[in-house]
């Protein structure tokens, strides 16, 4: 797929608040500072698009991008922040889990993963969730520009082989680098994709 126009329009603090319409969606979710915005910016080519800082924490509201007219690529606040207080969490989480869960134009939801991490538990039940609720998703590893090959492979491995303890079919993988460009090519061919068999 070709990125043509990618733009910002319109943040929101709650799922009855967000854009009308029906086109398909595709958000991004993480646990704070895995990269998420410099992922997002890769994708669309646009480097200043998602705001990235190296404070975790900063998307604090439901943000929306249309892409190529046709689809909207939503950038969702990360998970498991700490440093907002509790009712600051559980409002968050209140936010992000009526999107997950209400919004019907929902198409998949990409879960990004820190490569160089072994499996965290915030994450596995964060995906236990989503399958418990056949909420669609898939699972990006971000920064695995930091690792060798043979490391990541062996951070991968042991990745899968703990879904496998829950989960008999996996959801689709895959690996990212924003400063490489890795990943991208085939983030939106698998967004392409889905977009033209729900046109079919």
């Amino acid at each position: 797929m070709e990125i043509k126009s990618a733009e910002f329009v319109v943040s929101s603090p709650a799922v009855n608040k967000c854009p009308e319409g029906k086109l398909p969606e595709y958000a991004f979710i993480g646990r704070s500072n895995v990269g998420k915005s410099s992922l997002i910016n890769m994708l669309t080519g646009k480097k200043g698009l998602a705001m990235t800082s190296s404070k975790p924490g900063k998307t604090l509201l439901i943000n929306h991008f249309m892409v190529n007219g046709e689809w909207f690529l939503v950038d969702l606040p990360g998970y498991g922040y700490a440093r907002i207080g509790k009712s600051g969490r559980e409002k968050l989480e209140k936010m992000i889990q009526g999107y997950i869960l209400q919004r019907e134009s929902l198409t998949n939801l990409f879960v990004l993963i820190d490569s160089r991490l072994e499996p965290q538990q915030i994450d596995l039940d964060f995906l236990e969730f989503l399958g418990a609720n056949g909420v669609p998703f898939s699972i990006v590893f971000t920064k695995t520009d930091k690792l060798s090959n043979a490391k990541l492979n062996e951070n991968l491995k042991a990745y899968r082989d703990k879904l496998f303890e829950q989960w008999e079919e996996l959801p689709p993988l895959f690996v990212s680098s924003s400063e490489k460009k890795l990943g991208r090519e085939e983030l939106l061919d698998y967004i392409e994709n889905i977009n033209l068999n729900l046109k079919n």
